[in-house]
């Protein structure tokens, strides 16, 4: 209002809310209700901003709620197909967000995509396998009623075995189907994989399992994968002294999952090398020796027991040898850990 402006409490005696000014010189004073300015008045500003405030964060929770639900479902998606489950990874189209729904038309066209390429892929190998199998069969039926020689028979035999098991790990890795899980005794699936090698005199067990053991899994693919690690032992584990290869196997509830664990008294393993063991056809200085390895094994079993649902890894044993642990979910109920 200028210079020269006042204001009062009182004036002449008179109280209130007093605001004095000039006018040409000539001096004025204005009165105002401080009945305005008072607490009731303030206490219903309070009143509107704390509702404005509770307005804006109800409509920033919706937003975000809104924002984070399609997240969690891409997430979600995400995770099935790198599971291999593509039927189950199909999201909304409809939705109102125009950035969302770019983002779910695009990973559904992908996810449609990986499934068409796994489908080409498993026909493909089908025919292979057919292809290669049938002239490999009549070669070793040839080789054992032709060739004279004893020696280059069984010579000839044992290598065409090898190519037919070396067409079988490629077919075993590149299975793109997910069987359906069932509860499996874990208890069972050891004792059946270590009869098939109980007789060979370069391996040995010990076996500690706790009893009752039920997993969520396909019983062929468990048998497997326990099947693939303990010739990885025989394999890779023997001892130096002995030339046996000496093979714990122990597992136990750990609350609602089950750890398998496979461990070897071999050289191990150099840390460096550890992560890529279960890369595709990577081979370890000891594998790179062997004729018959594809590099394929691990890798089997660490997309077999993720196809599972479970979890696989490596590491070396602090006294020596190679540890293979297998997480997976316990089919025994809210069983405690022990």
């Amino acid at each position: 209002m200028g210079q020269g402006s006042l204001v009062a409490k009182s004036v002449n005696g008179v109280d209130g809310l007093w605001v004095g000014f000039t006018i040409d010189k000539d001096g004025y004073w204005l009165k105002a209700d401080r009945s305005r300015f008072d607490q009731p008045a303030g206490s219903t500003w309070l009143i509107w901003l704390l509702t404005a405030g509770f307005l804006s964060l109800d409509g920033a929770a919706w937003i975000a709620g809104l924002i984070n639900q399609p997240l969690k479902n891409l997430a979600f998606a995400a995770k099935r197909v790198r599971t291999g489950d593509f039927e189950a990874s199909v999201l909304d189209e409809t939705v109102s967000t125009h950035e969302i729904r770019a983002v779910n038309v695009g990973f559904n066209r992908m996810t449609q995509k990986l499934a068409k390429i796994e489908q080409d892929r498993a026909v493909m190998l089908a025919g292979i396998s057919h292809d290669l199998r049938t002239p490999l069969a009549r070669l070793r039926l040839e080789a054992e009623l032709s060739v004279d020689n004893l020696e280059a028979r069984e010579n000839m035999v044992s290598d065409i075995v090898q190519l037919d098991a070396i067409i079988g790990k490629f077919l075993d890795y590149a299975r793109p189907s997910q069987s359906p899980l069932a509860a499996v005794s874990l208890n069972d699936a050891v004792e059946s994989a270590v009869a098939k090698l109980r007789k060979r005199s370069d391996i040995q067990f010990r076996v500690a399992l706790q009893d009752g053991l039920r997993v969520q899994a396909d019983e062929v693919e468990l048998q497997r994968v326990i099947g693939n690690l303990l010739e990885n032992a025989a394999r890779y584990g023997k001892s130096v002294e002995s030339g046996v290869a000496m093979v714990d196997i122990s597992a136990r509830q750990q609350n609602k999952k089950v750890l398998l664990r496979i461990r070897d008294h071999g050289l191990g393993v150099p840390p460096e090398q550890i992560k890529e063991l279960t890369t595709p056809f990577f081979r370890g200085e000891a594998a790179r020796t062997a004729s018959n390895s594809t590099g394929l094994g691990l890798a089997i079993v660490e997309q077999t027991v993720s196809r599972m649902g479970g979890s696989f890894d490596l590491s070396n044993a602090n006294s020596g040898g190679l540890c293979a642990n297998i997480l997976l979910l316990s089919a025994n109920g809210s069983a405690s850990n022990e």
